[in-house]
């Protein structure tokens, strides 16, 4: 086998915005090289492209393997269509380089035999070069901003009983995977009330109280991670579902990728907001610092009310509203301080360290623009760890602009959109 590799870029007097709108629509008809072509999923939630080229019968299949709007990145990999092709891989991204100017590049790696090696890389050569040019004359405009709803009187409160006993938040049955919750360790079920409401009507969404947390109760012993996941195949198998969606915030996306490393065939799609290694990957001297730093005041005998003005002061983003700061305070005031300890406990003693190979579901990474415990940089490298190690890779980044560490309460709006984006590619 030969390899072969080949690079366009090219600068284009547009905003990079305008440009990605186009380019970062995977399924969307502006090639001048296509004829027709169709949006589809395989089997495993990733996104297909199938289409024609002008003048030829041969249908192509290529498979989205990464995304970010953040970035204004994707990923894609061929899976038929070109003859004796192998291991094809593409890459484009734009970046702004100034007012109203943009540079797009456009890659691809492959490998082929000896005498296949210069046709593809020459047809190659000719699809990205045409695609590039064709992107200055085929600029639409920025996609609307979508607006998320209110809260309504869709969700209903549910107690799973067992040891230890369970409270859910559920909207009404629907077929499909259940979309499940979870909150952080300041947080609770119903900070999730938006966008399970948004979700009602497609998928049924759960959001879990974790243990010890509002109508949950703590169990017999100090919590560890295999507990909660054990309470989500509760969850689970009290609504009837062999298939779910995770959708955790900080804690809860600890919880929710752990659950990956022992039920990933029973995982139909992961959303990590806020973080995702946690503890797992933490030095032991730093895992005993974050502890210590949070258990002194309990120690002292002080419980979350009294330091929840100042958690609140550290996880909030620059343009929190007062609503959203009365909002996170109320929630971290609420819990019990044995709950907190347990769930401080719980968090700073991994069990593992996380194996993305194990990973073969559709994964969404979100942060905040400005999370202190989980940054851009950080989750940004996770995301590309899971994309390099996962066997069927198929990975979007994303980053909420202007929020802090708890982004769906945050910006709701934006964090709404890219669920509903995301929940409508893997569960169509």
């Amino acid at each position: 086998m030969a390899e072969g590799r080949v690079t366009v870029e090219e600068t284009i007097p547009a905003s990079a915005a305008r440009v990605w709108s186009l380019l970062g629509d995977f399924t969307a008809h502006w090639h001048p090289f296509i004829a027709e072509i169709a949006e589809g999923h395989d089997g495993h939630g990733s996104l297909l492209r199938r289409f024609k080229a002008r003048g030829e019968d041969t249908l192509y299949v290529e498979r989205l393997t990464y995304l970010s709007d953040w970035d204004r990145t994707l990923a894609y990999e061929h899976v038929s269509g070109i003859r004796e092709a192998d291991h094809y891989r593409a890459r484009c991204s734009v970046e702004e380089v100034g007012t109203d100017r943009c540079r797009v590049t456009w890659s691809a790696e492959f490998a082929a035999p000896d005498h296949r090696i210069d046709g593809i890389t020459q047809g190659t050569e000719a699809v990205l070069m045409a695609g590039v040019q064709a992107l200055s004359e085929n600029l639409r405009p920025e996609p609307p901003i979508f607006l998320l709803r209110e809260p309504a009187d869709c969700l209903s409160a549910v107690t799973i009983p067992g040891e230890p006993r369970l409270a859910v938040t559920v909207s009404p049955e629907m077929p499909g995977p259940l979309v499940l919750f979870l909150h952080g360790i300041g947080g609770n079920a119903s900070n999730w009330a938006r966008q399970q409401c948004e979700m009602a009507s497609r998928l049924q969404t759960a959001a879990l109280d974790l243990r010890g947390y509002g109508g949950s109760a703590l169990g017999l012993g100090r919590s560890r991670v295999d507990d909660h996941c054990a309470d989500i195949l509760r969850v689970m198998a009290y609504l009837k579902k062999d298939k779910v969606i995770l959708c955790g915030l900080s804690f809860g996306s600890w919880i929710a990728t752990s659950f990956a490393m022992r039920h990933a065939d029973g995982l139909a799609g992961l959303i990590l907001s806020g973080g995702c290694t946690g503890m797992s990957e933490a030095a032991a001297d730093e895992r005993e610092a974050f502890l210590k730093a949070r258990l002194t005041p309990l120690d002292e005998g002080r419980t979350p009310a009294d330091f929840a003005a100042g958690v609140v002061r550290m996880l909030s983003g620059p343009r929190a509203t007062e609503r959203t700061r009365a909002t996170l305070l109320a929630a971290m005031s609420a819990i019990p301080a044995a709950t907190y300890r347990d769930a401080l406990l719980c968090f700073s003693n991994p069990e593992e360290r996380f194996d993305f190979a194990k990973i073969t579901c559709p994964v969404m990474l979100m942060t905040g623009e400005h999370d202190r415990l989980a940054s851009p940089a950080e989750i940004r490298a996770v995301a590309q760890r899971i994309h390099g190690q996962s066997p069927l890779p198929n990975v979007r980044f994303e980053v909420i602009a202007g929020a802090g560490h708890l982004c769906n309460i945050e910006a709701p709006e934006r964090y709404g959109l890219l669920l509903r984006q995301f929940l409508g590619s893997v569960a169509p």
